[in-house]
């Protein structure tokens, strides 16, 4: 992948965070299925596992296994880290799909051992050869000699006066003493260096021998392990074929589960790309933006335009839909709601953002656009951002220009995001039912932008306002006005009336949804008390036909009966059976109702608004109901009733604090915790406190985090700085 759309997405810093998950470094492309391993991430991204160790790049390695040589002891450690890594994945219990992909994998017999043959240093242990455990001893005899020699000449009375100190210096792995100038005639050395002070470090000769006994017990231990680097790679050469295939196998793992502790680490999620070519972005939030104001669109045809206020976030929008789009490609975590987010495939991306003017190779701004414009045209399903297209040239051409360029490209399956700040070639493009509108936000009481934006409209530019806004004098802005002409300001005031008449219309469709939803509870509500009073209803009906057919069948007794006393007795009997049916009443409310009470109908509360007869009718989040009288009863407190005065006395919490630690708690303790330790803040008055959870798994920071989402008294959170916590912690405004 081409890291210079990374770069220019602002995208390094993502990236350098994202390759420290990795064992060793990969390309971003994930090989195999897209769906397989997006549910290999996800499952691993709920999974309690260890980190792949850190590997170095084998290939090398590999390819002199083919012709049987003999690989290095760290280039054997570095096969027997992956196997014993898998061995240790085989082990745990993965869902399904994760699992039965490693139990697939079958290490060799011959090589299952070979992890046992390693301490963590990456050295043969000593039970693999008793030789080594001679070796070691040897060598540790011969380094006690060195240092009892070495001590003895520095308790000498005849070097005593040459001693800088008493101290043992290492100089370039030698054991040597720091002597004045003028020791000659005390000792025998060699000088293998200078202090800074002009003295001598010494290197005795009779401390010489001992370190050559020394080198030779290495030289011993280095032919022992260059013997077991023999056959073990004997051995790996008639495993190559494994080898090469759990050292790619090792790679997938480590690209997928480095995927799933980045999002653990930070609450990120993953948004699987679909056939279709529609962006669908739900509260995504930029990777480069510390505090970023999370961006919502849907964008389902061929050119997106992006107009509107200057520095109201066109080009961090564009930069954010191409982001959104190449993380989903390469499957890497970003912060978004997936849920109900929807991203299409694209085969490649670029950008027209920077400006190519340069003086090394004598090319315009205008032109330099126009060279990469050029090579758009013999490419196909690519999205493609462009920041400012009309720099370099006459607005009036450049909107004519690439209308017709676009429309081109359009044909092309090309996908474009276009940022702009002139109208006329959004007037143009407009016309073409591929592209859509979109309109960046300006607060005009406040003068200034509002990072938000409105589609199907074109924005204004706002530059007189922003003029104002950051010093210009009103004098100069009326006559710029003057200058620009009435009928464009016009135009300009226009279009920012249908701004604001959209941004209405807007407000008004979202409350009647919310009004729509409530009324589809409500007649849910309904639905579900109209089916439980049926089945009562229905249920009385079965016990009266059985207890009336109990009484017919004793009354038609009386028919086959000869005595009249035994016909009196059986009479009697139905007669009882008879008055012992409950018949259903009619129930009457007892309490007086008056419009203004608050009532209940079955789960459904509400207020009186009118009483006709035996019907009131109720109003219930903005939605009228009409029902009978008898069916209410009353609920909380009644408008026209003296409610008993009630004194609560409250104490404040004796020792209050504006920081909760809740590391080391289970989900449920800690949400317990935080909702006391809100309540507790209200109480002292603080408006703004510090909820640290750590990163560990993260699903504690998730828990936190939506419950915080839902909690009534919080106006807003977001991560702590670094001397805080950072993402481990939550600064909560109350």
């Amino acid at each position: 992948m081409n890291e210079e759309i990374f770069k220019t997405l602002d995208l390094q810093n993502y990236i350098e965070h994202f390759n420290s998950f990795l064992s060793r470094p990969k390309p971003l492309f994930l090989q195999g299925d897209s769906k397989l391993n997006y549910e290999k991430i996800l499952i691993l991204s709920n999974s309690e596992f260890n980190a792949p160790p850190n590997v170095t790049n084998l290939d090398d390695a590999l390819l002199r296994l083919t012709k049987q040589a003999t690989l290095h002891i760290s280039e054997i450690y570095e096969f027997a880290k992956i196997i014993g890594y898998f061995e240790y994945l085989k082990k745990l219990k993965f869902e399904p799909k994760l699992d039965e992909w490693l139990q697939k994998i079958e290490i060799p017999q011959n090589l299952k051992d070979l992890p046992d043959k390693f301490d963590k240093n990456g050295e043969f242990k000593d039970e693999l050869d008793e030789r080594f455990a001679n070796l070691k001893e040897a060598y540790k005899i011969k380094k006690e000699q060195i240092n009892s020699e070495l001590k003895k000449l520095i308790y000498s009375k005849s070097l005593t006066p040459y001693l800088v100190d008493t101290q043992i210096h290492y100089i370039n792995d030698s054991e040597t003493l720091l002597l004045r100038g003028g020791f000659n005639h005390a000792i025998k050395g060699s000088v293998v260096g200078r202090s800074s002070g002009g003295f001598f470090y010494i290197f005795p000769t009779n401390i010489s021998k001992l370190k050559n006994e020394q080198s030779e017990i290495l030289d011993k231990k280095e032919e022992i392990i260059y013997e077991h680097c023999v056959k073990i790679s004997s051995i790996l050469h008639k495993n190559y074929l494994f080898l090469k295939f759990i050292n790619q196998t090792f790679d997938t793992f480590d690209a997928l589960s480095a995927r799933a502790m980045m999002a653990k680490s930070y609450d990120l999620s993953f948004v699987l790309p679909d056939s279709s070519k529609d962006i669908i972005l739900s509260e995504f939030a930029h990777p480069a933006l510390k505090n970023p104001k999370r961006v919502s669109v849907e964008f389902c045809g061929k050119v997106l335009l992006i107009t509107g206020v200057n520095a109201g976030g066109k080009s961090m929008l564009l930069k954010s839909i191409i982001t959104a789009s190449l993380l989903a490609k390469y499957l890497l975590p970003m912060s978004i709601n997936s849920d109900k987010s929807k991203i299409g495939t694209f085969k490649n991306f670029d950008t027209i953002i920077e400006d190519p003017q340069n003086v090394k190779n004598d090319i315009s701004t205008f032109a330099g656009r126009m060279l990469k414009f050029s090579k758009l045209f013999s490419q196909k399903s690519i999205l493609i951002g462009v920041d400012e297209i009309e720099l370099g040239t006459d607005f009036e051409e450049a909107a004519s220009l690439y209308s017709v360029m676009i429309n081109k490209l359009m044909q092309n399956d090309m996908k474009m995001v276009i940022t702009t700040h002139h109208k006329r070639l959004a007037m143009l493009l407009s016309k073409n039912s591929d592209v859509e509108l979109v309109a960046a936000l300006y607060d005009e009481e406040k003068r200034s932008p509002k990072f938000e934006f409105l589609k199907g409209v074109i924005g204004k530019s706002y530059a007189f306002e922003t003029a104002l806004r950051y010093g210009i004098s009103q004098n100069l802005v009326s006559e710029a006005k003057k200058a620009y002409g009435e009928d464009k300001e016009n135009l300009n005031l226009a279009i920012s009336q249908a701004i604001n008449t959209q941004n209405e219309l807007k407000e008004k469709i979202i409350q009647n949804e919310i009004k729509s939803q409530k009324l589809d509870r409500l007649i849910s509500n309904l639905k579900d008390q109209q089916e439980k009073n049926d089945e009562i209803l229905q249920n009385k009906i079965n016990k009266l036909e059985i207890e009336y057919f109990k009484a017919i069948n004793e009354a038609k007794k009386t028919i086959n009966l000869k005595d009249t006393k035994d016909k009196q007795r059986s009479i009697n009997r139905a007669n009882d059976l008879k008055k012992a049916i409950e018949l259903p009443k009619q129930s009457k409310s007892e309490h007086k109702f008056s419009i203004g009470d608050r009532v209940k109908y079955n789960n459904i509360k509400g207020e009186i608004i009118s009483i006709n007869k035996n019907e009131v009718t109720i109003l219930s989040d903005g939605i009228k109901l009409r029902v009978s009288l008898n069916s209410i009863k009353p609920s909380g407190n009644q408008a026209k009733m003296q409610q008993p005065k009630l004194n609560l006395n409250i104490q404040k919490p004796k020792n209050a604090s504006m920081i909760l630690d809740l590391h080391g708690l289970r989900a449920e303790v800690a949400l317990q915790k935080v909702d006391k330790f809100i309540s507790d803040s209200l109480l002292v008055g603080f408006d703004e406190v510090v909820i640290k959870h750590g990163i560990g798994t993260g699903k504690l920071a998730y828990a936190v985090k939506e419950f915080l989402k839902d909690h009534p008294s919080v106006k807003e959170f977001f991560d702590a700085p670094p001397n805080l916590g950072g993402f481990g912690a939550k600064i909560v405004r109350l």
